[in-house]
């Protein structure tokens, strides 16, 4: 019971955390995406995985080994402080050296200087990381929203000042460095917590083991998602990466970032039943059905409305990333269970198994890539979908040695939510070519969805929705009125 206390009072600030700061990010990102262009954004684009692959070796695969990690002590955290600040230092150094190589290989100059200005926010990030770490150890997402809701709108105002100024690409560059300047500084006023100068080789070591395994398994994962970036970036121009990068934008805001609010809080909660597979099996089955009642109807959602969405937020002119968008939705679909499942893999301590199965998926994403950019970007986008469920398939195989939950297992729990999330998929299609004024579409399509998606729930008897409203009732700031309803609808949950 404790644990579920934990459990619900976790997902709840990490909800509000990451859809607080993102809906603040997300209004930032219209305001400037109507001032800036595709190609501006596609310029940052190019430097994507440069710097994704610098803040995985910052890491290091310390947080999760930390995290993982029964007993922690104070050395732990300070030799851990230490290796992620060096490796910050170390790899701006290298992007300011490499900088002209890097402009020379996309053939755009003005890399050069964004290269060096923007990567200074890896030092800033390493400073931070082992703070964000013991608010995540703690569960405590309360004090995580306070730091990123406060970075996002600092940052926010900063760049859509530049943008409005005239200074392009540049507002970017400012909005993302003091973004990350904020959260470092905020990091330390309200975690309180100080490095002590010391390093301990026997922590390294110990911690080592079980992280550098998930180092090489990140770096390969990170090297795969911003390989996209690459090779649209080098082959087609920097509009269609604009365009690539928006849509994937849009998908994350959804599908990504609610699989990230749940494994947040699944892994350090799993981490401590790793010896009771039982209580392991029953938590994993609940946040499975979770993640599939919410994530497959938004994915989903997103896909039917992503026309009118995108036409009526952002203007006609990103109207290439609509297909795009469209497609990758049902690629993010199957990543949201790939993680869950592997997460199972870290809270096992299985880092070497993760690094085998990384190592195997990413080379067949790497073959279908080479095939599929011959034939453009959208070809591009359809291998993603073909790939993700692969990958699906891989990790699961994984699940069913562990906790005997395979792919039919999971598939059988999951189709009923994937049926209803069908159909009001469909009914946002119907609504976009029913009506012609993109707002009214939209607005049908964000009042009848849930309503239809919460009925069929409802028909169909699925335990996720009972979980759900009864997580919802049970939050001290529920109103009377909800709670009062919530009894009617379910008498089992008074």
């Amino acid at each position: 019971e404790n644990l579920k206390n934990q459990t619900v009072k976790g997902v709840w600030w990490s909800v509000l955390e990451k859809y607080a700061t993102q809906g603040v990010s997300f209004v930032i990102t219209l305001v400037m995406a109507n001032i800036l262009s595709p190609d501006e954004y596609g310029l940052i684009g190019m430097l994507a995985i440069f710097i994704s692959l610098s803040q995985v070796f910052i890491d290091g695969g310390f947080a999760n080994a930390l995290i993982q990690k029964k007993t922690k002590t104070d050395t732990d955290f300070s030799t851990v402080f230490w290796i992620n600040t060096s490796i910050g230092v170390t790899c701006y150094i290298l992007l300011f050296i490499f900088a002209p190589v890097i402009a020379s290989f996309f053939k755009q100059d003005i890399l050069v200087p964004i290269t060096r200005i923007y990567s200074i926010n890896l030092i800033l990030n390493s400073l931070c990381a082992v703070n964000k770490v013991k608010l995540v150890i703690d569960i405590n997402f309360k004090t995580q929203l306070k730091i990123s809701l406060a970075a996002a709108v600092t940052s926010g105002i900063a760049g859509i000042t530049c943008a409005v100024q005239g200074c392009g690409v540049w507002a970017i560059v400012v909005q993302l460095n003091v973004q990350a300047f904020m959260t470092a500084l905020l990091s330390f006023i309200f975690v309180r917590w100080k490095p002590a100068f010391v390093f301990s080789k026997e922590s390294f070591r110990s911690l080592f083991g079980f992280g550098s395994k998930l180092l090489i398994a990140q770096t390969i994962s990170t090297v795969y998602v911003n390989l996209y970036n690459i090779a649209i970036g080098k082959r087609y121009t920097a509009a269609q990466l604009g365009l690539y990068t928006r849509a994937r934008q849009f998908g994350e805001i959804v599908s990504t970032n609610l699989t990230s609010v749940m494994t947040r809080v699944l892994f350090p909660v799993l981490s401590r039943v790793q010896d009771n597979d039982a209580q392991m099996m029953a938590a994993y089955r609940k946040f499975i059905a979770m993640v599939a009642f919410i994530v497959f109807p938004c994915s989903l959602g997103l896909c039917g409305i992503a026309r009118p969405l995108v036409v009526s937020l952002i203007g006609e002119k990103w109207l290439g990333c609509v297909p795009l968008l469209q497609i990758l939705t049902f690629a993010y679909l199957c990543d949201g269970i790939t993680i869950i499942n592997l997460n199972l893999l870290y809270v096992k301590g299985k880092s070497d198994i993760v690094l085998k199965l990384e190592i195997i998926k990413k080379s067949i994403a790497v073959a279908f890539l080479l095939i599929a950019i011959r034939y453009g970007v959208t070809a591009i986008c359809i291998s993603l979908v073909i790939y993700s469920f692969i990958a699906l398939i891989i990790n699961t195989r994984n699940t069913k040695k562990l906790l005997d939950y395979g792919f039919l297992n999971q598939m059988a729990d999951l189709f009923p939510y994937l049926l209803c999330s069908l159909t009001i998929m469909a009914l946002a299609f119907l609504s976009d070519f029913v009506f012609d004024n993109n707002w009214l579409s939209l607005s049908v399509s964000l009042i009848l969805c849930p309503l239809v998606y919460i009925a069929l729930c409802r028909i169909f008897k699925l335990d996720a929705q009972k979980e759900m409203v009864s997580i919802i009732a049970s939050n001290k700031y529920c109103p009377k009125w909800f709670d009062r309803l919530i009894k009617k609808l379910y008498p089992a949950l008074s």
